[in-house]
């Protein structure tokens, strides 16, 4: 399955665009940060000898400490939707993201800097953490392939043409 493409021109903006990932091949590194969240939900799970009843509890303390919190903003109109996510700290490098006709997903990981990695300190803080997952799902079908997608200040811009309601037509 080829890639979804999104331009890597500069726009009038100048944010850098963002080439897309088909959704398929998000999946597998999406299931790994799964799986370290439901790692560290067991450890917690254990450090509280074993009591259940805290499943809940322990997945969103687990997601908070391995995820960094992501605010969206999203507006619609008839021909567009438009999705505004924070993914301040990660550059273009460090990004992935991937359109469906009823969803996008945003997933991000911050490298290790090239000053930090020199002197050796790669321990990881637990009130910082460094990926992103983010699962939107969209009211309006839209279509990935004319998808639009920049990263400017720490701000990554979804524009998506909506299908029309009539037919499966194209909204121009």
């Amino acid at each position: 399955m080829k890639s979804q493409k999104a331009s890597k021109s500069k726009s009038n903006r100048s944010g850098a665009r963002l080439d897309l990932s088909t959704p398929a091949d998000l999946q597998l590194k999406m299931q790994r940060v799964q799986l370290a969240i439901a790692r560290r939900a067991h450890e917690l799970f254990e450090a509280r000898g074993r009591e259940h009843g805290h499943d809940l509890e322990d997945w969103l303390r687990a997601e908070s400490e391995l995820l960094c919190p992501v605010s969206i903003a999203m507006s619609e109109s008839q021909d567009r939707v438009r999705v505004r996510a924070n993914v301040a700290g990660l550059d273009r490098s460090e990004i992935e993201a991937s359109v469906e006709p009823h969803r996008i997903t945003i997933l991000g990981k911050r490298k290790l800097s090239t000053e930090k990695a020199k002197t050796g300190a790669t321990g990881k803080v637990a009130s910082h953490p460094d990926q992103v997952l983010q699962v939107i799902d969209l009211a309006t079908e839209v279509m990935p392939e004319r998808a639009i997608v920049e990263l400017q200040a720490g701000e990554l811009t979804f524009e998506l043409p909506a299908v029309s309601k009539n037919k499966g037509e194209t909204a121009v």
